[in-house]
């Protein structure tokens, strides 16, 4: 389905946390490509916004369903409510930071709860759908560029944002065989209200170890997210990403220095010696695996030895 807009055209999204912040942007990106939308919401005031900014566009309405997209039950309910899906977009999160070494189980269930394990939902939810009805499709799952870069306040969230990224890549290879695409989408700072997440934490989660949320704390944070790109343009890059069929859709231009120190630091740490024969016989299979099942072919366990 890689090409132009008129591969998508017509065709159905449905995209989580999809009435608000990088969801909605992806969202009107959509709309205005002719895509047809399904968006999951939690809060009724943002579906009502969303659905208000559709209509004074002269674009057609989406579909809504409300999902906490921790809840598997319902995860199932509504694919089967929705039918036919070409476009998955797991962008539902929490931004939620403090200390990694005072981190509770219940900080730990609750941000990967929602950032791995929502992901995980979507696709278990849907991917049977969009296999069955064999007209391709595409899978974006929204990371951020966290998937790369650590921090000594967001040990949690970028955990979740590493387990998105190589869940991601590994499932390009698998889906390519049917026709769908995958795409791991790693925003940069965005303007939106990620930053409220801590003062919207489950009751099932008090139990933390971070210190309270401070709410002039936070704020000031906040402003930070005033500076970022607008949801449209991070929107409108997923789009272009999606349809020349991207593995890695980076939004942000502003990361060369920390790439560079990656790739750096990365080989430096490749000890300098030799490496014996079968070792390397491993790897090129490994190689060679990679690049054809990136080509459609399925691959199992013994072409890897």
């Amino acid at each position: 389905m890689a090409g132009n807009t008129s591969d998508f055209r017509g065709k159905t999204a449905f995209i989580t946390g999809g009435t608000n912040g990088i969801g909605f942007g992806i969202a009107r990106a959509f709309a205005l490509a002719g895509i047809d939308l399904v968006l999951s919401y939690r809060k009724e005031q943002d579906r009502e916004d969303a659905a208000r900014w559709l209509a004074e566009n002269g674009l057609p309405p989406a579909r809504y369903v409300q999902l906490d997209v921790t809840d598997r039950d319902r995860f199932a309910e509504v694919a089967a409510e929705v039918g036919k899906v070409h476009v998955l977009v797991n962008n539902a999160g929490v931004s939620v930071f403090g200390p990694t070494d005072e981190a509770s189980y219940a900080d730990y269930d609750w941000i990967m709860g929602v950032n791995f394990g929502g992901v995980v939902n979507g696709l278990v939810s849907f991917l049977p759908g969009m296999k069955a009805h064999g007209e391709g499709g595409h899978v974006v799952n929204v990371a951020s560029m966290a998937a790369y870069l650590s921090g000594p306040q967001a040990g949690i969230y970028t955990a979740s944002k590493f387990a998105v990224r190589g869940l991601t890549e590994s499932l390009r290879y698998n889906l390519a065989a049917h026709g769908i695409g995958v795409s791991l989408m790693c925003p940069g700072l965005t303007r939106t209200n990620a930053w409220t997440s801590a003062l919207k934490r489950p009751e099932g989660f008090a139990d933390s170890g971070f210190a309270p949320a401070d709410p002039r704390e936070l704020e000031q944070f906040g402003t930070a997210f005033e500076l970022g790109m607008d949801p449209l343009e991070v929107g409108q890059k997923t789009l272009q990403g999606m349809i020349a069929n991207r593995g890695l859709i980076l939004t942000h231009g502003e990361f060369a220095e920390d790439f560079e120190e990656i790739f750096r630091t990365s080989i430096e740490a490749l000890p300098n010696e030799p490496v014996p024969e079968g070792r390397l016989h491993i790897e090129r299979l490994r190689r060679e695996a990679n690049r054809a099942a990136a080509q459609g072919q399925l691959i199992g366990l013994s072409d890897l030895t």
